[in-house]
């Protein structure tokens, strides 16, 4: 469950609406794929823009259509009493394991985020992923605290942020965050143009946005790395060096919408509002990357 690939599919809306139709969809199609495991309710899955019933909804419709392939689902919240009553309607859904991240609004200390994580995992039943997320969270982990909170019961895998991209920068920085946690937690790379190498560099499992929209392309990276074949990972991360540029210039959120809803995956409109998507010139230059890219699968 934490090795391989793991795809974060979009929580798509119609009319501001859950549309659970299109959300079995994507997540099917992850399944035809055959994705490692899949992660609802990431930042890419809207979590922090859906209230509890939708959530619960979205839980429920992922392990619904997921079959054998294990399903993690995001609980992550302001307070601590709220990210309880997640933890069990995830577990109550039927997830594999639980994500989480520390979202604030007041600044957080070391010690308050190793609390939330203490509070949280006492009362779980199923595996925990801690969720490194600082660009949208702020909240930025030590090594020294992925130690104290790795050591706490049912903490299964650690969803860093993009490793350097030198690779023996990257070999380093992995390396020291093993250093510091027991043997049994995996190590997940997440940023998408840094998962050729992240993988590369030993990190277990990559924590894909791209994954949950074009589960094949992502699955032909983390394959030819997990093989051993760095080469053909590096090869294929370069020719998504578009994609990347885009990730770069708008935001994975935005260009992963523009591309489920390029292919129609997803109804127009699909994210939560504030919340718009990408118009104009923009998505335009979506269209092209996808054409010339072939990024259909």
């Amino acid at each position: 469950m934490f090795t391989g690939l793991s795809a974060f599919p979009h929580s798509p809306l119609r009319n501001d609406v859950f549309d659970e139709e299109s959300y079995a969809s994507l997540v099917m199609r992850l399944v035809t794929a055959g994705v490692d495991s899949i992660t609802a309710l990431g930042s890419t899955g809207s979590y922090m823009y859906l209230d509890r019933a939708e959530r619960r909804r979205v839980a429920e419709t992922a392990v619904r259509h997921a079959g054998e392939i294990p399903v993690l689902v995001g609980i992550g919240a302001l307070r601590t009493s709220f990210v309880r009553h997640l933890a069990d309607d995830a577990q109550q859904a039927g997830a594999s394991a639980v994500l989480l991240a520390p979202v604030t609004y007041q600044a957080l200390g070391d010690d308050e985020i190793f609390g939330l994580f203490e509070d949280v995992t006492s009362g779980l039943s199923v595996p925990l992923v801690v969720y490194d997320n600082p660009g949208t969270t702020h909240v930025s982990f030590s090594d020294e605290l992925y130690a104290r909170i790795t050591a706490l019961p049912n903490v299964a895998s650690l969803k860093i942020p993009g490793v350097p991209a030198e690779p023996r920068e990257a070999r380093a920085r992995v390396d020291s965050i093993r250093a510091h946690v027991p043997s049994g937690v995996s190590i997940g790379v997440s940023g998408d143009a840094s998962a050729a190498t992240g993988l590369n560099a030993g990190c277990d499992v990559w924590y894909s946005v791209i994954g949950g929209t074009l589960p094949e392309t992502a699955l032909r990276l983390t394959r030819a790395s997990r093989a051993g074949d760095h080469v053909a990972a590096t090869a294929e991360s370069t020719r998504l060096e578009p994609l990347w540029a885009l990730f770069r210039d708008f935001g994975s959120y935005r260009v992963t919408a523009a591309i489920a809803e390029y292919l129609g995956l997803v109804a127009a409109d699909s994210l939560p509002r504030p919340v718009r998507g990408l118009e104009g010139d923009a998505r335009r230059r979506v269209a092209r990357v996808v054409e010339e890219l072939e990024l259909r699968a």
